[in-house]
């Protein structure tokens, strides 16, 4: 077997991905195959796990095919995913459940009791304030499906499931690498271990739980059958991986204390490089995971739909616009940001909320999307930039946080990735409004390559992960800040803050009155 290509795969929610690199970090050839969202009840989102596998095997025959290569000359692989929902399989890896993704909230009343009785213990030990992630779903299996509870081995994530189908493991085999202990909710972060103490007080079994492992171990070979399924030679090393975010983090080269990240995708995510673990206890708004890079973490918080408001503006509101765009091959979104961009900074006085599905970072879900503020003179381009402004706002209030729990942070750039680092007009935007110099990048596939970084370190062509990271990402354009419009944005971002003390009476009566309490 070659050594001189490698293979990243993302397991996202909307669909997989799959990319072939060359040693250099040049993108081959790249896949997607869209994956299928089940709702079977009010609340519920499910993902079948053999769409995960299908569509794996979908785009790694694809770009192999793309490509041309000799599938011997893979030095090896590792899968990325999507971090807070699980699944549940058998001693036969053979799925016991559907995927209870992120975004299925019927594990609510739990997070709820663990909220009240175990938050801040929770914050501390674990890193994030109780959410809907593991925890809360793993206590639902147990005390609304005990039948099914019973029958499963082992609770994992869809990254893991698709390795391990590749490489024909056994439940014992379960693994998860410890960049996704914060959704958890039962790990000690510190100690990068499971914790007795959160098992025990919310009566869950540690013998359900995967190893965890560093994201370099190699877990497994592709087998005959897995071959045959994906077009992978038989005995293709298969990295533990990491998380979505994590690799996409890594693939942006963070790699340093005072690096900053913005994930300008369908969630919004702002994230500082950090050096030690200081959990958020007081404003219960940062999530501390550990970075994949020992002795690292990230100071993180999201909106999260961030780009989806932009996305429902789109579909709501810019059917003009979607039409122009079909008619001139021009991407809607520069249509909508060349009229954003002439209109005045703040909007002429118009501000949004940007949580339409609740506020996650601090958690609250009773809080919804409004316009403070518009007038006569307000039109379509002016409500499209609000929000474009809007996340911004959300950020420079994490950004605030951040700066009080880590008093010696440096960050002298933020590195933008994700779909909305396209916008030269956002770029600037966040600049001027956080007045930090914004980082755009050459590579946009960031994800699929902290994956295939990772199976480089794993199987010794890298031996200096961090080395490569940074040198290989390479800036694009730089986006400096605009004293005078930093200035401008200051008195907006501060009552931005203030909207959410205001309103807060608001959005508890409305969601009463919405369900007839």
């Amino acid at each position: 077997m070659g050594a001189k290509y490698l293979l990243g795969v993302d397991i996202g929610t909307a669909g997989t991905k799959a990319g072939l690199f060359d040693l250099e970090g040049r993108l081959l050839a790249v896949a997607y195959a869209e994956s299928y969202l089940r709702y079977p009840a009010p609340g519920w989102v499910e993902q079948d796990p053999e769409d995960f596998y299908r569509t794996a095997c979908i785009t790694i025959r694809e770009v192999l095919e793309k490509s041309g290569i000799n599938p011997r000359d893979i030095a090896g692989m590792a899968f990325d995913g999507q971090m807070a929902g699980i699944m549940g399989i058998d001693e036969e890896w053979r799925a016991v459940t559907r995927y209870d993704s992120w975004l299925d909230v019927r594990c609510q009343k739990y997070v709820d009791w663990l909220r009240e009785h175990f938050g801040e213990k929770l914050i501390a030990t674990v890193g994030m304030p109780p959410s809907i992630a593991h925890g809360p779903k793993m206590i639902w299996w147990k005390e609304e499906e005990p039948e099914v509870y019973r029958r499963i081995v082992k609770f994992i994530v869809p990254a893991v499931y698709v390795a391990g189908r590749v490489c024909g493991l056994r439940a014992e085999q379960a693994f998860e690498d410890y960049t996704y202990l914060h959704f958890s909710g039962v790990s000690d972060a510190l100690a990068g271990r499971w914790s007795p103490e959160l098992l025990g007080a919310f009566g869950l079994s540690q013998d359900k739980l995967p190893q965890i492992v560093e994201p370099w171990r190699i877990v497994g070979y592709v087998t005959e059958e897995g071959a045959r399924d994906t077009g992978l030679a038989a005995g293709t090393p298969v990295a533990a991986g990491v998380g979505d975010t994590a690799a996409s983090f890594l693939g942006a080269g963070m790699v340093e204390k005072g690096q900053a990240v913005d994930v300008a995708g369908t969630a919004s995510v702002l994230a500082f490089c950090v050096d030690e673990f200081v959990p958020d206890i007081e404003n219960k708004t940062l999530i501390v995971p550990r970075a994949v890079q020992p002795g690292l973490w990230f100071a993180m918080a999201y909106i999260g739909g961030g780009g989806l408001c932009l996305r429902w503006f789109r579909d709501t509101w810019a059917a003009a616009e979607r039409e122009e765009a079909e008619r001139s091959g021009r991407d809607v979104y520069d249509i909508l940001n060349e009229a954003a961009a002439e209109v005045p900074a703040g909007s002429a006085g118009l501000l949004f909320v940007p949580h339409l599905g609740g506020r996650v970072c601090p958690y609250d879900s009773r809080i919804r999307g409004a316009w403070i503020g518009f007038s006569w003179n307000h039109d379509k381009a002016g409500f499209y930039r609000s929000i474009l402004e809007a996340v911004a706002y959300e950020y420079g209030y994490y950004l605030d946080i951040t700066r009080k729990l880590f008093p010696s942070l440096e960050v002298k750039e933020v590195r933008v990735i994700g779909g909305g680092a396209r916008s030269p007009l956002w770029n600037q935007m966040k600049a001027d409004i956080l007045g930090i110099p914004y980082v755009s990048l050459e590579r946009e596939e960031v994800g699929i390559w902290g994956s295939a970084l990772v199976a480089g370190y794993a199987v010794g062509i890298y031996k200096d992960l961090a080395g490569v990271a940074k040198e290989l990402a390479r800036p694009a354009q730089k986006f400096e800040v605009n004293e005078k419009a930093h200035a401008h944005y200051r008195p907006y971002r501060e009552l931005y803050r203030e909207l959410y003390a205001a309103l807060k009476g608001v959005y508890d009566r409305l969601d009463e009155i919405a369900l007839g309490t």
